[in-house]
């Protein structure tokens, strides 16, 4: 089998089994795990999937600039967006992430709902200036551009001193055995101290991200108390969200 034809197997078995095993390659293929692993190398470099100790996942697709991620997936993130504002309580202090779904949440909040918002992002609290109930709180620190958020000692520093009821995170891959990734070091470790200032995390995921994984871990599944979705995940991801204890919506 030519090298091509063997990678397009791989990304076919990866499509269809949501990860994959240098080991069970080598044994399926009749090849060295080095000549595997040589695969896997040049398919990442690609940006068609992601390594991993020991093989690969999905790639996610939700690594685009801000503007263009704008454009991907828009009905879902809507759907999603409308589920998400229904959890907000008045009078709660919610911390809101960055991103497109975020910026949907935003837009679809009622004039009626008062409450205390905390965000890093600049886009957020922009869009949040002109409602009439909602206290704003923007917290400072090096701008991320990809993402349209702060980050940094400053930004972590901030946001030891608030207590929240909700964090609404955006991730770019929720998967059974990677957890919840993003695509940024720095933004990995901003959003896991925010979950870790709020009583109850909320994942908002659209559908592209779901059994996919980006190369920085934010935490477990068990890091969200609950994950709101357009359509049910799959069997394998459900039943690992439910072990976790991870709620669906």
């Amino acid at each position: 089998m030519l090298s091509s034809q063997r990678k397009q197997t791989i990304l076919a078995l990866l499509a269809q089994e949501k990860q994959v095993q240098s080991r069970d390659l080598s044994q399926r293929f009749g090849l060295s795990e080095d000549s595997i692993r040589r695969d896997l190398r040049e398919l990442a470099a690609e940006g068609l999937l992601q390594r991993v100790h020991g093989g690969a996942l999905p790639v996610s697709a939700a690594l685009a600039t801000f503007e263009t991620r704008k454009s991907v997936q828009t009905a879902s993130k809507q759907v999603i967006a409308q589920k998400a504002v229904s959890l907000i309580q008045p009078g709660q202090i919610v911390l809101i992430d960055g991103g497109t779904t975020s910026a949907e949440l935003v837009r679809l909040l009622p004039a009626t709902l008062s409450f205390i918002a905390v965000t890093h992002s600049p886009s957020v609290a922009l869009a949040l200036a002109d409602h009439p109930l909602v206290e704003i709180i923007l917290i400072g620190g090096q701008l991320y551009k990809h993402s349209v958020v702060t980050v940094g000692a400053a930004m972590l520093e901030s946001i030891n001193r608030i207590n929240a009821d909700l964090f609404f995170m955006g991730v770019t891959g929720v998967h059974p055995a990677a957890g919840l990734t993003t695509g940024n070091f720095e933004e990995a470790t901003v959003k896991r101290a925010l979950a870790g200032r709020a009583a109850e995390t909320v994942v908002l995921a659209s559908a592209e991200k779901l059994n996919s994984a980006s190369a920085f871990a934010i935490g477990d599944l068990s890091l969200a108390s609950t994950l709101v979705v357009e359509t049910q995940p799959d069997e394998a991801l459900r039943q690992a969200l439910s072990q976790q204890g991870v709620t669906v919506i």
